[in-house]
């Protein structure tokens, strides 16, 4: 038997097992929100838009100064504002603003190229350039520290009733006993919820709304959406707002479970494989992909090393694209990049 099997089998127990399948939902939750955008814009232009980490720097960025400025203006204020609170309007704050810089970016870098040529290759290129300049903005305006969000507690008397926690405020990476060994963080529960709630969202709007549908035209044929009356520019803009402001609700997250630098939008290559694994393009699979990739890499971490993680990450990438280059869900589609 190989050494690393020998391993698994030797580490093997069900109480880590379970351990790991929780907090894999919980990573998988976070890259699924970052694919889906990835697969938004391929579905429509057809190239990976490699600055959408950038957007996701943004958006720790502005929830982080936002929440920083209201704790600090209320110690003068007549009112008091919570830290709960100023995380709500700070995150409010980080979609909205990541969604305009996703939009700018398209009007100022991608527009032109798309307008002088059809070859995707170039859009490609632009966007790492873009992905660059954002991450080089922030060192260079407010330095390359690492800063961390304000401590928030969580007090939702009716929800903590409801989990069965002490009405008192509590900390969000409090931990809740599930059973031996076995336990998750009220972040992990929230992470998790908040995510099925944006993805839930994003499938309602492309199912039931008029651009939704326009959008669901425009992943079959671009061209041919835009002489049947779509307006292409609109279009694409309400993608890229859309995928900026799914990229601003992984920024916030990321923020509160790590902490905020410019290189944050890093992780972003490990939702790009996901949606890879899934099918560039496809919406189902760019959440598939997701949760497999967040279970793997916890269970590598669990049973292997943690020192493996990145390995069999990136190796899943190259087996997919020698097995099945479309991936799980994907279509076979020529001439994209």
């Amino acid at each position: 038997m190989p050494e690393f099997l020998q391993q698994i089998v030797n580490n093997f127990s069900w109480t880590t097992f379970t351990q790991q399948i929780i907090n894999g939902l919980s990573f998988g939750s976070v890259y699924a929100l970052i694919a889906v955008g990835y697969s938004l814009v391929y579905s429509i232009l057809g190239f990976s838009n490699f600055a959408h980490g950038g957007f996701i720097v943004v958006g720790a960025y502005t929830c982080y100064l936002i929440m920083g400025e209201l704790i600090s203006s209320s110690t003068y204020l007549p009112w008091q504002l919570g830290a709960g609170i100023a995380l709500l309007i700070g995150g409010v704050a980080a979609i909205v603003f990541s969604g305009i810089v996703g939009v700018i970016t398209e009007r100022m870098a991608y527009k032109p190229i798309r307008e002088k040529t059809s070859l995707t290759l170039y859009l490609l290129i632009a966007s790492m350039g873009v992905s660059i300049v954002i991450e080089n903005l922030f060192v260079v305006t407010i330095g390359g520290r690492f800063r961390a969000l304000p401590q928030v507690n969580l007090d939702i008397p009716w929800l903590m009733r409801l989990l069965g926690l002490p009405p008192e405020p509590i900390p969000l990476q409090h931990t809740i006993k599930l059973a031996e060994g076995i336990t998750i963080s009220t972040f992990d529960i929230i992470t998790f919820v908040v995510a099925f709630m944006f993805l839930l969202g994003l499938q309602l709007f492309l199912q039931r709304t008029k651009w939704g549908l326009a959008i669901r035209a425009a992943a079959c044929d671009l061209r041919t959406a835009g002489l049947m009356g779509v307006n292409v520019g609109r279009l694409i803009s309400i993608i890229f707002l859309v995928a900026g402001g799914l990229a601003g609700v992984c920024g916030i997250f990321l923020g509160m479970r790590y902490t905020i630098y410019p290189q944050l939008g890093d992780i972003t290559f490990k939702a790009f494989v996901a949606a890879v694994v899934g099918g560039l393009g496809s919406l189902p699979g760019a959440v598939v992909g997701s949760i497999i990739l967040g279970l793997l890499e916890m269970l590598v971490a669990g049973f292997i090393s943690s020192q493996l993680r990145d390995l069999v990450v990136y190796s899943l990438l190259v087996i997919t694209l020698i097995v099945k280059p479309t991936g799980l869900f994907g279509k076979q589609i020529g001439d994209k990049v």
